[in-house]
């Protein structure tokens, strides 16, 4: 494996390695400072009194000592280490918290959502970040990037997934620096007349500016929205509809402003500015030039993290450039950026867009030569299209795991749809930025407008025709951890195999397809010896899950309230049949009965022995009469319940002391059958 030999490349996945031993094992703040020291101070020693030692030697502790700093760092970013968090202070009651808004989320049907700083907490100077939910309220508007509010509050813990497979919010939260959420009523802060103002504000302003502009002129609704996201980075106004197409074709990078963009705005501006080399130090005026339009391109779009990371990335590209050293200038630097981001901010490797970002890149710096060399075609058309088809399998491969491991699906066609739309992507760069231009000047054409609006309807009804293709699209495909790393090993292997053919590289590649084979058979054989009964959480709603084997049949009135629960269930579970069934009264748990009691309970069925005691639909019994005379095991209240209802039935549990299990604090209760 080539890239292995750069050295920046060895200490990255050593600084990798450590931040995930960081992760895992949180180790004490202490510790990982002392282990790193120590290997410092023997590295130190290594290299100042014994000049001749082994070269392996020297190797192995700057590779340890990468781990430990790799651990190190890790350990430093958590909150409780940061000695001005404000967690290190009684968040338990009301407080008075200055909140300085940092981004603006999309909103839900309930609140507008952001990030937001924490200044003060009371009189104290703090940091740290919090999630604001603001409830929607039409008098007034929303706030923006560098507004201040002050408000008397409790901050509230994220709550964890409460179904079996849900997607974790709470864990995803944490790996961007948020603890803590606040939910309050408009009426219920006060905002500052004179904030700070920061060059977020300042970026987020113009971006405000730039769509209030554009939103004048002619523009389709769909259309706006795609031009936004394309251009701003802004994907908060566009469609579900049109959001959903370009998943399902495989064309989602293309809304995603990232390092794809970049790339391409580079290419256009290194083309556009070629004669500025015919100036005296045309070369440099170019290069800073270039520099200049990546970094205000990036203050254009809002400073996102994903943008600064592609715009620094591609400055070191442009000075590479510069240097007409572009391929190995670009294999060392882009790499290199990988490893001072992580230094940085090590929780970026927990990011899926930082994942799926560098893995591209990685993919593309690595196997797309190799492809190059499959095929040479001798005429320009059939050169440049088979180095697009090469760019694209080589992305592919390299996201690959990671989409099924997150997204579970897989779009078939993605590879027409970059044939089909990434050719066009530099005009419709090149064109929107025009528009931009003209829009602020206020000199743009209706032509122009017509004529982009067009390009942009058309390129989303190609996606749309693509996404509609529905045995294109692999959906529901079940993808744990362990097949991730096995399936990033059998594509590395692969590739391995295919650069040098020898008998241990193939056996390697062999070996591994063997292992995931056997993984998936093993697991396939568990599952159809599982039995199991799940009493999910969902609010104002009933849904119990059985699973027989790779059947699972799902009880719940409102199958669409519970659409998303059992399909988390039936994807990790990789389950093939799936039926949906009224509630019944009572299941057998084994030898015991599960009792459901709902809004329409009237009387108990006569000689039943209960052992598990389902409360749903908020009944209105007194539930300790009704102990006394079923005397379960266990009580259970679902999300269908009122809370005040749970309340009382939880004290008069803890009154009989008698096991209580509210769905909605413990999250679902599992009944492993067999």
């Amino acid at each position: 494996m080539r890239l292995l030999r750069f050295t920046t490349i060895k200490l990255t996945l050593f600084l990798i390695c450590g931040i995930l031993i960081g992760y895992f094992f949180n180790p004490s703040l202490a510790l990982s400072f002392s282990l790193t020291i120590i290997l410092l101070i023997a590295l130190g020693g290594v290299f100042a009194y014994n000049n001749k030692a082994p070269s392996m030697l020297f190797g192995l502790l700057t590779g340890l000592l990468t781990v430990a700093i790799g651990i190190f760092s890790l350990t430093l970013s958590k909150p409780n280490n940061i000695g001005s968090h404000y967690t290190h202070h009684s968040v338990d009651g009301k407080r008075a918290y200055t909140l300085k808004i940092r981004e603006v989320l999309k909103s839900n049907d309930f609140s507008d959502r952001y990030v937001a700083h924490v200044k003060h907490m009371d009189s104290l100077r703090v940091s740290g970040k919090v999630l604001l939910n603001i409830a929607i309220d039409s008098t007034k508007g929303t706030l923006l990037v560098d507004d201040e509010i002050v408000v008397f509050t409790t901050l509230q813990p994220i709550t964890p997934p409460l179904n079996p497979y849900q997607f974790n919010y709470r864990k995803y939260l944490e790996n961007i620096g948020i603890e803590h959420q606040v939910r309050i009523a408009q009426d219920n802060y006060m905002v500052h007349p004179l904030p700070d103002k920061t060059i977020f504000g300042l970026a987020s302003n113009i971006r405000n500016h730039i769509i209030e502009k554009l939103s004048k002129e002619n523009f389709g609704t769909e259309e706006l929205g795609v031009i936004q996201a394309l251009l701003l980075g802004q994907r908060n106004e566009i469609t579900t509809e049109i959001d959903a197409d370009y998943k399902n074709a495989g064309a989602y990078h293309i809304l995603a402003l990232s390092g794809l963009h970049i790339g391409i705005l580079l290419g256009l501006l290194h083309f556009l500015l070629m004669p500025l080399e015919l100036l005296p130090k045309g070369k440099t005026i170019k290069l800073v030039v270039i520099v200049l339009l990546l970094w205000s391109f990036a203050l254009l779009a809002g400073l996102s993290a994903s943008i600064l990371r592609a715009v620094t990335m591609f400055s070191f590209v442009a000075y590479a450039l510069y240097l007409n050293r572009p391929t190995s200038n670009f294999n060392i630097l882009a790499l290199s950026l990988f490893f001072i981001l992580l230094l940085l901010d090590p929780k970026l490797l927990f990011q899926v867009g930082f994942q799926l970002s560098y893995a591209a890149v990685f993919s593309i710096v690595w196997i797309f030569p190799l492809l190059q060399k499959l095929w040479v075609p001798q005429y320009w058309f059939l050169r440049k299209t088979w180095e697009l088809v090469s760019v694209s399998i080589a992305a592919q491969l390299g996201v690959l795991p990671i989409s099924l491991y997150y997204f579970h699906q897989f779009p078939g066609l993605f590879l027409v749809s970059s044939l089909l739309i990434l050719p066009f992507l530099t005009f419709i760069l090149g064109f929107g930025i025009l528009v931009i231009t003209l829009s602020l000047a206020n000199s743009l054409p209706s032509i122009l407008v017509t004529v982009y609006d067009t390009v942009i309807r058309w390129m989303n009804t190609i996606i749309g025709t693509l996404a509609r293709q529905e045995n294109f699209l692999f959906r529901n495909i079940s993808f744990d951890a362990i097949q991730l790393i096995l399936c990033y090993g059998i594509i590395i292997s692969m590739v391995m195999a295919f650069t040098k053919v020898s008998y241990k590289r193939v056996m390697v590649f062999l070996v591994l397809i063997l292992c995931f084979q056997s993984y998936i058979l093993g697991n396939r054989q568990l599952t159809k010896q599982k039995e199991t009964l799940v009493v999910g959480h969902i609010t104002r709603n009933t849904t119990l899950i059985h699973q027989t084997g790779q059947n699972v049949t799902v009880f719940t009135n409102n199958p669409t309230a519970s659409e998303r629960m059992a399909n988390d269930y039936t994807i990790a579970q990789n389950i093939t049949k799936v039926e949906h069934q009224p509630i019944k009264n009572s299941f057998l748990i084994g030898e015991d009965r599960l009792l459901i009691l709902d809004s329409s309970f009237v009387q108990l069925p006569k000689e039943i022995a209960v052992s598990t005691l389902l409360l749903t639909q908020s009944p209105k019994i007194n539930l300790e009469r009704l102990l006394d005379s079923v005397q379960p095991v266990i009580v259970i209240a679902d999300g269908s319940n009122y809370r005040s209802y749970i309340e009382r039935w939880k004290a008069t549990c803890n009154k009989k002391k008698l096991p209580f299990h509210s769905t909605g604090e413990k999250g679902a209760l599992i009944y492993n059958l067999r």
